[in-house]
């Protein structure tokens, strides 16, 4: 019975990433075809193949890529934006997601998109983090002077997260990519079964042979 078990477990353990992957593409696509056919469909009318609003969703979005890479529409956007950045409400939920989007957008800021160690002094303890303030002339008075950083330390499986503000003797920057990063955070830094693999075995202590004969 236990065989079964742990057949049942590793078998759905394999399956259920997989199947939960493709179950949220297939929502995805299935939401961008519906969108873009109610977009199109006063233009199209009642012609429709499979796939056909999930390929013009595509362009649409390569289209508009390619206008707000265009400074003067840039300058446009910027006054749709208004409405967006004065209401009370709809202003900290559009403010919180367009500066989480360009934080991670590849035109942001190549210098703070870094992944850093933080160590306190007298401390052994190591938390990764993410650099994602260096300058403080813009927020109000009373963070203390000096060399300072903010670092999001985000928590396992994404739950939340928190901000700290340190000095940047504190921070030490590592080879990782902000994406590899908050990909290892999402899984808590579990050890991947490759990574395993590759990993040197620890050394084997010699034991001395009982059955040596001294003289």
């Amino acid at each position: 019975m236990k065989r079964l078990y742990r057949y049942f477990l590793r078998g759905l353990l394999t399956v259920l990433p997989l199947a939960l992957t493709v179950y949220l593409l297939f929502m995805f696509l299935a939401w961008t075809e519906s969108l873009a056919l109610w977009v199109l469909r006063p233009i199209i009318g009642g012609v429709y193949i499979p796939g056909m609003g999930l390929f013009f969703g595509i362009l649409i979005i390569l289209g508009i890529g390619f206008l707000v890479s265009k400074p003067q529409v840039r300058e446009a956007l910027a006054f749709v934006e208004l409405p967006f950045t004065r209401l009370p409400v709809v202003k900290s939920i559009y403010s919180s997601l367009k500066s989480f989007s360009d934080y991670f957008s590849p035109a942001g800021k190549k210098d703070a998109q870094q992944v850093v160690i933080l160590r306190m002094p007298g401390n052994e303890m190591e938390i990764v983090g993410l650099v994602t303030r260096r300058s403080f002339a813009d927020l109000p008075a009373g963070f203390l002077p000096g060399e300072r950083v903010a670092v999001y330390l985000p928590m396992g499986y994404m739950i939340g997260g928190y901000t700290v503000f340190v000095p940047t003797s504190w921070v030490t920057s590592i080879n990782m990519s902000v994406e590899e990063a908050m990909r290892s955070s999402l899984i808590a830094w579990m050890e991947l079964k490759a990574a395993r693999k590759d990993a040197p075995e620890p050394p084997v202590a010699v034991r001395p042979d009982l059955n040596t004969t001294h003289s």
